[in-house]
């Protein structure tokens, strides 16, 4: 059987006459139009090669621009440690200022960021989480609600110079906060608010609907729906809004020097109607109105450096603790 089939297909391939010519016209490539042109699928695959080139470069770019921003932050932090290194000890971190702020430290300049920190995001999330839900979950969508966001991404583009201002006539003044810390609180939670209001409506979005239809399904009622359902799942994207708030909290100047900051202060508040020192305005005052300006350049960038530590650590608590929610829901 097997020699005559061998013998079959030698004959086959004897008596096909056309045999070569088709193998010809393989090795030649693809066939093409009268004129010149080639066929519709050689064409695609041009298309496709460019659009893969144009991909390649669009990505490119992109990393370009990550490792424009990554090495731009290394310089930044590289530049501080640097020439601020030397003041960090434990006399820095744990002192006063002294001798018109040549020596000493700046613990009530930490004390002091840190509360203000701390009491803004007290004011602004709480706030901005509730606004959120009514915008995402309670409004109904027409030219009020299109206002209404409007005017939330206007505020969060103000100058903060203009927070200060507002916080110093209606905090300071009106309500004869006066110069404190809940006047300093209340100013940078108004700052802040735009920034966790959209942080939340985007978290409460990301929340499948499947979700409030199943709760709704099993007879809970709609605020039972968000209060045990919705928020749960959308809590750890929110804490990505308090980071960002934390961040610009504790780096602002402008809003601070008119309603909580003050030059000089031996003591730690211990109301929330005490005036504080912070580390941004700190660096304001070395860098400006000392009177010895160059004996405290040291001490600029060993304040800069603690407030970039301090912004960082606070950041790494909220980053940890979103980890954790996010692995439990």
């Amino acid at each position: 059987m097997t020699g005559l089939g061998g013998k079959a297909l030698v004959a086959s391939r004897v008596d096909d006459p056309h045999a070569d010519l088709t193998r010809t016209k393989e090795k030649a490539g693809p066939p093409k139009k009268p004129g010149g042109s080639v066929f519709p699928g050689q064409r695609n695959g041009s298309l496709a090669l460019g659009r893969r080139l144009f991909q390649t470069g669009f990505f490119n770019l992109f990393r370009a621009a990550a490792l424009i921003n990554g090495l731009a932050l290394f310089i930044i932090v590289a530049f501080l440690l640097l020439n601020g290194w030397r003041a960090i000890n434990w006399t820095f971190l744990s002192q006063a200022p002294m001798d018109s702020m040549t020596k000493g430290g700046i613990f009530p300049c930490i004390v002091g960021t840190f509360f203000l920190s701390f009491g803004a995001m007290l004011v602004a999330f709480p706030w901005g989480v509730a606004s959120a839900i009514y915008l995402h979950e309670y409004a109904r969508p027409g030219t009020t609600l299109r206002m209404i966001r409007l005017g939330i991404n206007n505020l969060a583009g103000v100058p903060s110079i203009v927070f200060g201002l507002f916080g110093l006539a209606f905090f300071v003044i009106r309500c004869n906060f006066k110069v404190s810390l809940l006047s300093g609180a209340l100013t940078l939670g108004a700052i802040i608010l735009p920034v966790i209001i959209g942080t939340a409506e985007e978290a409460l979005r990301a929340v499948p609907s499947t979700y409030r239809e199943a709760s709704l399904a099993l007879g809970a009622t709609k605020w039972q729906t968000i209060y045990r359902v919705v928020l749960p799942a959308a809590f750890p994207g929110m804490l990505t809004g308090c980071i960002l708030g934390v961040s610009r909290a504790a780096g602002e100047t402008a809003a601070i020097m008119f309603t909580a900051a003050v030059f000089f202060t031996r003591q730690l508040p211990s109301s929330l109607f005490d005036p504080v020192m912070a580390l941004p305005y700190h660096i304001y005052v070395l860098a400006t109105a000392g009177t010895q300006i160059e004996l405290t350049r040291p001490l600029q960038y060993g304040t800069a450096l603690v407030l970039i530590a301090l912004v960082f650590g606070m950041n790494l608590i909220a980053i940890f603790y979103r980890a954790r929610l996010q692995r439990r829901f």
